[in-house]
């Protein structure tokens, strides 16, 4: 059995950047830049699951 995982809250909250200096401001963007691109990873391996599971239970075709 599978085990629950906590969901993210719904929404996005961005932080307060006035007083980040541009350093911080430039990790901060490496951060989201790397986050969204493990998402970006997320979806593309759950897309290439719901291909395997329709390529396998599509119907024979007719040929």
């Amino acid at each position: 059995m599978e085990e629950e995982r906590p969901r993210p809250a719904t929404g996005f909250a961005p932080a307060v950047l006035d007083s980040w200096g541009v350093a911080e401001l430039r990790h901060y963007i490496g951060q989201l830049r790397a986050e969204i691109e493990r998402a970006e990873g997320a979806i593309r391996r759950r897309e290439a699951d719901r291909s395997a599971a329709d390529a396998f239970f599509r119907p024979p075709s007719g040929s």
